[in-house]
């Protein structure tokens, strides 16, 4: 009697997925789903606060990945291409909303920059209370913060993406962590 040879999902890797989909098998874009959705859809949701617009782009962003699925073949980090595709999704989502990431000018860097004296204080806070205070940034301050605090993105990949300079990025960066500190000094204790 032959031997089971059934695995599970965990062991599937992401290549043996993409020739599943390749052959038109529902397991491989279940597969592919079930193991980068939430990641993915958590990486929007930093970005689009309300839920059925995020889940959209979740939608928007697998359908394509599905009917482009002969792409992936040479993709070294499906996760990464996924991600990277949800989050170009998310900004041309803000950007149709009219969310602009303007560009603020050189000067401003350096103030911005020097004066983050405020980043060593020391806060007692709740999960809660950090996830609020960036859910209160303007779109635009939250995407950049996210961009580069979360997708570990650094400035002038996110000033390519968003087509702002990089300084523009830093400086919006500097005054959304400033923005959250400020929240933050609200509603949590210090030292």
């Amino acid at each position: 009697m032959k031997s089971s040879t059934l695995r599970t999902a965990e062991q599937i890797t992401d290549q043996e997925l993409i020739v599943l989909c390749l052959e038109g098998k529902d397991a491989g874009y279940t597969g592919l789903y079930n193991r980068y959705a939430r990641k993915v859809y958590n990486s929007i949701s930093r970005m689009i606060s309300h839920t059925g617009e995020a889940e959209d782009i979740l939608q928007d962003t697998f359908c394509t990945v599905f009917s482009d699925v002969s792409k992936l073949k040479g993709v070294l980090s499906i996760e990464a291409w996924v991600r990277r595709m949800a989050i170009n999704r998310s900004i041309s989502h803000l950007r149709k909303r009219k969310i602009t990431f303007s560009d603020l000018g050189e000067m401003d860097v350096e103030d911005e920059v020097n004066n983050d004296s405020d980043d060593m204080e020391i806060f007692d806070c709740r999960v809660e209370d950090v996830k609020k205070s960036i859910e209160e940034l303007s779109s635009g301050y939250k995407t950049i913060l996210n961009l580069y605090v979360f997708e570990k993105m650094t400035h002038e990949e996110i000033a390519v993406m968003l087509g702002v300079s990089a300084s523009t990025v830093r400086t919006q960066y500097h005054r959304a962590k400033k923005r959250v500190l400020l929240s933050l000094k609200d509603k949590c204790y210090y030292e």
